[in-house]
């Protein structure tokens, strides 16, 4: 997908205020049974196809009216993932504005995690 100019300007300013992990961290983290929100910020029709193994949806559209309710706990260890990492570093951009402690972005995102070869429930 072609991004915008002012897009790719909001992530890359955005990517100057967050943490971003790689794929293998969170494959790593997950393999060893680490305890963290895997949030998938997709939109509602791109969670309905697959996801990575473990994630649980909260779409962007969403993500920050309903965060409090779902994870209230601002310490709480959160790792975002969108379609390629811009989405998710918006949404990590604005957890920590929220007061978010311990949020970060998958950078590749899905397609990452699928070019890895990583584990994806299918869900249509």
């Amino acid at each position: 997908m072609q991004h915008s100019p002012g897009f790719l300007a909001l992530v890359a300013d955005a990517k100057q205020r967050i943490k971003e992990c790689g794929i293998a961290d969170v494959k790593a983290r997950l393999d060893r049974g680490e305890r963290f929100h895997f949030i998938d910020v997709r939109e509602d029709d791109e969670f309905a196809c697959d996801c990575a193994d473990g994630a649980r949806h909260i779409g962007r559209g969403v993500l920050e009216r309903d965060i409090e309710n779902l994870i209230p706990d601002k310490n709480a260890p959160i790792v975002l993932y969108c379609g390629g990492g811009f989405r998710s570093a918006l949404a990590a951009d604005n957890l920590q504005k929220m007061g978010y402690t311990n949020v970060v972005s998958m950078d590749g995102g899905l397609r990452a995690w699928r070019e890895a070869g990583y584990s994806i429930e299918q869900r249509k």
